[in-house]
C-alpha cells in the first residue's frame, strides 16, 4: 500500500528532494497513533478512486486532484475543529515548495478545504472527484462500511456513548437530508443508492 502511495505521489507530485521529503512527511501524519480509519489505508482508498473516476470522468487537472488527495487529512485529530484549514495550508506550502506555481498551489489548498463540508452544489470537476473519492467509502459493500463506521468511533473513544449516538445521528441526519451525497455529473448513481442504504442503516442502529 505505502509502495502505492509513493508511485502516485512521485508520478503526479515529482521525485525532486523536496517532493521526496514531503511524501515522508505526509506518509508519517497518516501513520500517526490512534488513526483507526483516517490512516495510510484511508489515504491511499483516496487517491486510488481519484484516479478510477477521473478515467471516465476526467478532471482540469488530475497532478492537483491526486495532491489534494494525499493531503486532505494529513493533519486530523478528532477534538480539533481546524483540520481542513490546517491541511490546506500545510499542502499550499508543501506544493510550493516542490516548484509548484500560486495557482496550483491555490487551487490544490482549496480541494482539501472543501472536504470540511463536502457541499458537491457548484463544485468544480476536480473538486466533485475528490469529494467523491474521499466519500467513497460511504458506498462501500455492508461489511466494509461497518469497518469504517466502527474505525471512527475508536477515534472518537474520548467521547461518552451518548454524546457519540447523539453526534453521529445528527451527522448522518445531514449526509441523508441532502440532494446528492456525489456530483450528479459523475454518475454515479449506484454509488448513491448504496452510500444512502449504509447511512440509513447505521442511523437506525444508533437510534434503537
Amino acid at each position: 500500500m505505502e509502495l502505492e502511495l509513493r508511485v502516485a505521489w512521485q508520478r503526479h507530485l515529482g521525485t525532486s528532494a523536496a517532493a521526496a521529503e514531503w511524501f515522508d512527511t505526509v506518509l508519517g501524519a497518516y501513520r500517526a497513533e490512534g488513526r483507526h480509519y483516517h490512516g495510510v489505508r484511508h489515504v491511499a482508498w483516496v487517491v486510488r478512486h481519484v484516479v478510477a473516476i477521473a478515467d471516465d470522468h476526467p478532471v482540469g487537472d488530475l497532478d492537483a486532484t491526486v495532491a489534494a488527495a494525499f493531503f486532505h487529512d494529513a493533519i486530523y485529530e478528532p477534538a480539533r475543529h481546524d483540520n481542513e484549514s490546517e491541511s490546506a495550508a500545510m499542502a499550499e506550502r508543501a506544493v510550493r515548495e516542490i516548484g509548484w506555481p500560486d495557482g496550483a498551489s491555490g487551487h490544490v489548498a482549496a480541494m482539501v478545504m472543501a472536504t470540511a463540508d463536502h457541499d458537491v452544489a457548484g463544485a468544480d470537476r476536480d473538486t466533485a472527484v475528490l469529494l467523491a473519492a474521499d466519500l467513497a467509502v460511504l458506498a462501500a459493500e455492508p461489511a466494509r462500511y461497518a469497518e469504517y463506521a466502527t474505525a471512527v468511533r475508536r477515534e472518537y473513544a474520548h467521547v461518552g456513548e451518548g454524546a457519540w449516538r447523539d453526534g453521529r445521528s445528527a451527522v448522518l441526519r445531514s449526509l441523508l437530508a441532502r440532494p446528492h451525497l456525489f456530483a450528479p455529473e459523475l454518475d454515479l448513481g449506484e454509488w448513491e443508492r448504496r452510500a444512502r442504504a449504509n447511512l440509513t442503516s447505521e442511523l437506525a442502529s444508533l437510534t434503537s
